[in-house]
């Protein structure tokens, strides 16, 4: 079978082309659902490596990654005895079920959201680099069993053909701001080594702005200058892309695709600037010293800061620790501190960021939202309205409509219309921006959450 793969930074989602009608399937991944949050836990995180082991399928690749996981192996055998983890016991949980583990055992197991937006990552050592790889290839295969039962399930799939081997995978047009073209070649290798281990026998690359659009392209009657704007959970990619009859149809689409930007700002940035502006000043951000002087500021945004190794290796390091304790003593707030302390202890910061999300996707609909935060402490909240996070976000949003600029200029003409897709982009708060930036033009919405994988599915099966 033939899938469009996006493996994105929030969500996954698998489709497949139903031949008889040529309509376009997003495959169930996990409770009937066909978006599987980007998550994975592990009860320990050794045994990531030994799970993504057993699931590769091909005799050949399973034994140059057994050869070259030898240590690892090792030490997850030696993790299961000293644990008293069985055999048969499972060891990773995926999607909602990750989040579930989590927020039951935030302090024992080994929690990781949105690994999409590490892969580009500046400096990161082989070792990181392997574990990286084996983090997404055990995704990988999750998402690609999953598809192949609920492709079975609907009859879907024909006798010949009983798995998914060939796909096309989502990309944004910048993993990183930063050495992009290094940064883009690291994540690229990343994923395609994570493909063929996890069973893909062909794997290949779309822009995730240009997917977008030829989900659009199809309902198009006449020839248009479109920019589509995807703004993801890690990511937001801009294109300028002539659609429409006369070029739907065309075998290679680069004279078509005339302009194009992408940075590493998205959803994700929009949830940990709510969580450092409204919520970290419960927990001392902001607050002063004994002496007068006011509380350094880092350590609550590396806090939140989830999708940046550096600030999560600095805020679970042993000097920051040091730094806390300290800190109370020093802080005219102290029982803030240690509140502060506490939450680092259960581990409880990517719940903090999940509490954020769901209230800047609440404020879609609402004009305030009261953030439950009782799992750290009884009755603990705090009441975030649409304004309060129209200025948090006030910087990220900037750089967003910045990059539509980037495109049009690029393309050197002014689009006719503005496809506005990916699942931030619902929140009232972005599309007042986009307006404002772009003035006259129409915008349209797309199918936030599912058209880049109907896209990809298009372009997997014209490709292959």
């Amino acid at each position: 079978m033939i899938s469009g793969f996006d493996y994105g930074t929030s969500n996954c989602a698998m489709g497949i082309l139903q031949s008889e009608a040529a309509d376009v399937i997003l495959l169930p991944l996990e409770q009937g659902k066909a978006f599987m949050p980007s998550t994975l836990y592990a009860l320990e995180r050794e045994l990531i490596c030994e799970q993504v082991g057993l699931g590769i399928v091909n005799p050949t690749d399973k034994e140059i990654f057994l050869s070259l996981r030898s240590n690892s192996l090792a030490q997850a055998r030696r993790i299961r005895q000293q644990e008293s983890i069985g055999v048969s016991e499972q060891s990773l949980f995926f999607g909602r079920a990750a989040f579930e583990e989590y927020y039951e055992f935030p302090e024992e197991g080994y929690f990781v959201k949105s690994p999409k937006s590490f892969l580009g990552a500046s400096g990161l050592r082989p070792e990181q680099v392997f574990f990286f790889e084996d983090i997404v290839t055990a995704m990988m295969q999750n998402v690609k069993r999953q598809a192949e039962k609920s492709a079975a399930a609907l009859g879907l799939d024909s006798n010949a053909e009983r798995t998914i081997e060939h796909t096309v995978i989502g990309r944004p047009v910048n993993f990183q701001g930063l050495n992009s073209e290094r940064s883009n070649k690291q994540a690229i290798d990343i994923l395609t080594t994570s493909a063929k281990r996890a069973g893909f026998k062909s794997v290949e690359f779309l822009f995730e702005p240009i997917a977008a659009g030829l989900n659009f392209e199809a309902k198009l009657t006449a020839d248009k200058t479109v920019l589509v704007v995807d703004i993801g959970g890690g990511t937001t990619d801009c294109a300028m892309v002539r659609m429409g009859p006369n070029h739907k149809n065309k075998e290679q689409r680069q004279q078509d695709f005339i302009g194009h930007s992408g940075e590493r700002i998205g959803g994700n940035d929009l949830d940990i600037q709510l969580a450092g502006s409204n919520l970290m000043p419960l927990f001392g951000m902001g607050s002063d010293l004994k002496n007068g002087n006011p509380v350094s500021s880092k350590t609550f945004w590396d806090a939140v800061t989830t999708n940046d190794i550096g600030a999560q290796s600095t805020f679970n390091s042993l000097q920051t620790e040091l730094y806390l304790d300290q800190l109370v003593r020093d802080s005219a707030a102290p029982e803030l501190i240690r509140r502060f302390i506490k939450m680092r202890d259960d581990k409880q910061n990517h719940h903090l960021v999940r509490s954020s999300e769901q209230c800047k996707i609440e404020l879609s609909n609402a004009s305030e939202y009261r953030v439950d935060l009782s799992f750290i402490e009884q009755d603990l909240s705090e009441v975030v309205t649409r304004e309060l996070f129209a200025a948090a976000v006030n910087r990220p949003v900037g750089k967003m409509t910045a990059l539509m600029d980037e495109a049009i200029m690029q393309a050197g003409c002014k689009p006719d219309l503005v496809y506005v897709t990916g699942g931030s982009a619902q929140s009232p708060v972005i599309r007042q921006a986009i307006k404002e930036k772009i003035g006259d033009v129409e915008v349209v919405d797309g199918d936030h959450f599912g058209s880049v994988a109907s896209g990809l599915t298009v372009w997997a099966d014209r490709i292959f």
